[in-house]
């Protein structure tokens, strides 16, 4: 079919801290860049759109641009396809049982592959209740209790990540982005 790509854009720190976007401007700006389809998922900043540019980098660029511009403030934005999203609600970080008895599994959208030692200082940054796997460009992050009883500081994270940008999201979530979006 010649239909067109299809995109999700994870954005970083919207609607966190003081910083309000409305999601009906939000959708405005993405259709002012020339997308289709524009829809937005949850306030968290999930924007679902058609392009006809082909390189995620290329979009998650034109995309920080236009928003940095707008916002007066940087919003990093990690682009993944539904296809990729499939991919992670299909992948196994953790044994079943442990998944199944968590109080949360998010998914950490890394803009890029992290640095190679952050396998090991990721080590040092899991607690009794927070275990992580990195996967290429995600981050798999079990908590054991509820998520915002981490024990994990954003900095540690941040740090042990390289400082590649990133945003995490629920596995409900992305699980309900795969079932409105993902290959039907």
């Amino acid at each position: 079919s010649n239909a067109m790509p299809k995109y999700i854009a994870f954005l970083r720190a919207v609607n966190v801290g003081g910083r309000i976007v409305k999601m009906e401007e939000l959708r405005e700006q993405f259709a002012a860049l020339g997308f289709a389809s524009v829809e937005t998922f949850i306030a968290s900043g999930n924007v679902i759109f058609d392009s006809k540019i082909a390189d995620a980098r290329k979009l998650e660029k034109k995309i920080e641009k236009h928003l940095h511009e707008w916002l007066g403030y940087k919003v990093e934005t990690m682009i993944r396809t539904p296809a990729e999203l499939e991919a992670i609600t299909q992948f196994e970080p953790f044994a079943a049982a442990d998944i199944a008895s968590a109080g949360a599994l998010h998914v950490v959208f890394l803009a890029a592959e992290p640095p190679a030692d952050a396998h090991e200082k990721l080590r040092g940054v899991a607690t009794d209740v927070d275990e992580f796997n990195l996967n290429g460009r995600e981050l798999y992050w079990l908590c054991r209790v509820k998520f915002n009883e981490s024990k994990v500081k954003p900095a540690q994270l941040d740090k042990a990540l390289g400082k590649t940008p990133a945003t995490a999201r629920s596995i409900t979530t992305v699980r309900k982005l795969v079932a409105k979006y993902g290959n039907k």
